[in-house]
């Protein structure tokens, strides 16, 4: 039976690995994935998913305005679909949300989301909150603050180094940009 799937976590939690790990499984069991990504996160390249490790994968994108059932639909149309695999989720909107849980229950193709819950501010992102909602199964993907505790938020690092308290939710980065940290650690770098 077909599921929304949820990974989620905080920034260097390995989803991407995680998602491309699974992809080649079905791969190598001969059956067919459909890779999506968020358009303007081009780190890896334009129309890819890679992993801070160096392993990555083609992919389709996605921007607010895609209607992701039909995007899944022409491709189930044009041959065997698998699974669905959905890199950024954090970047979905609420109806995009609502297109894939349609595709599971009316296509009958999973549908596997991995993406960030929390922005550096400790917010949800619009994506992640209706993947909350409306996924039939969530599983966290967890990586440890420095002091050896599961890292929950995401801090976001100024020139100067020090941690931002508001500006733009959307920032693509890396381990330039963006630092995992436990919720104690969260609060003491961001003096809540």
């Amino acid at each position: 039976m077909a599921k929304l799937y949820f990974h989620y976590s905080t920034m260097n939690a390995g989803k991407s690995t995680l998602l491309l790990q699974a992809s080649y499984n079905y791969i190598e069991r001969g059956m067919a994935t459909y890779l999506l990504t968020a358009r303007f996160d081009d780190r890896a390249g334009a129309g890819r998913i890679g992993s801070r490790i160096g392993i990555g994968a083609e992919a389709d994108t996605f921007d607010a305005q895609t209607d992701l059932f039909e995007k899944i639909a022409a491709r189930r149309s044009a041959g065997a679909l698998d699974c669905v695999f959905l890199d950024e989720a954090q970047f979905l909107t609420k109806g995009q949300v609502w297109q894939l849980a349609r595709a599971v229950d009316d296509l009958g193709v999973p549908v596997m989301c991995y993406g960030l819950r929390v922005d550096f501010r400790g917010e949800l992102f619009p994506g992640s909150a209706a993947l909350l909602a409306l996924a039939d199964e969530m599983r966290e993907v967890r990586t440890i603050c420095h002091c050896g505790k599961k890292a929950t938020m995401v801090v976001r690092k100024g020139e100067d180094g020090k941690a931002l308290k508001d500006g733009a939710q959307v920032q693509i980065g890396g381990n330039e940009t963006y630092v995992s940290l436990c919720r104690r650690h969260w609060r003491e770098a961001t003096g809540n």
